[in-house]
């Protein structure tokens, strides 16, 4: 049976003493030269993954603060139901459009993820260090429950 999150269950992940529990929990630290540069994590069910992975492409590839990184819109998909569900803006109207014509289905966006993101040494991977600064914070500003603060 499919669980809150449509997930499909098995026989491998029933409820058994002794057993773990099915989990997409991944708190994920990225590292460059055996060193840390991100640490990113989030609630959220089956939309853990695709909420860090986005974070951390936004981040790495696009070169984005944490704050910018956590900001942007995102979009899941998890094969069943079949369906990839869109927050506003994550995609272009004609991109959505193309992919529509190839048979793709979207929907609204599901409830929102409460991700937190930090970026260390510089407000981005390819930034200078500010002052002495060392960590830079971010919460996600989905569910606005969370603040990114240090000392």
């Amino acid at each position: 049976m499919p669980n809150l999150y449509g997930l499909v269950q098995g026989e491998a992940n029933a409820i058994q003493p002794g057993k773990r529990p099915l989990s997409s929990m991944s708190p994920t630290i990225v590292t460059k030269d055996s060193k840390p540069v991100i640490v990113v994590g989030t609630p959220g069910g089956s939309r853990i993954i695709t909420a860090l992975l986005q974070t951390m492409i936004n981040a790495i590839d696009y070169d984005m603060n944490a704050q910018e990184a956590a900001d942007m819109p995102r979009f899941h998909q998890q094969w069943l139901p079949d369906l990839t569900n869109l927050e506003n803006y994550a995609l272009s109207p004609d991109t959505r459009k193309i992919l529509e014509r190839m048979g793709h289905k979207f929907g609204p966006p599901q409830p929102a993820n409460h991700l937190a993101v930090i970026i260390i040494g510089a407000p981005s991977l390819t930034a200078k260090p500010v002052g002495n600064n060392r960590f830079y914070g971010a919460n996600d500003p989905r569910r606005n429950t969370g603040l990114a603060g240090g000392y």
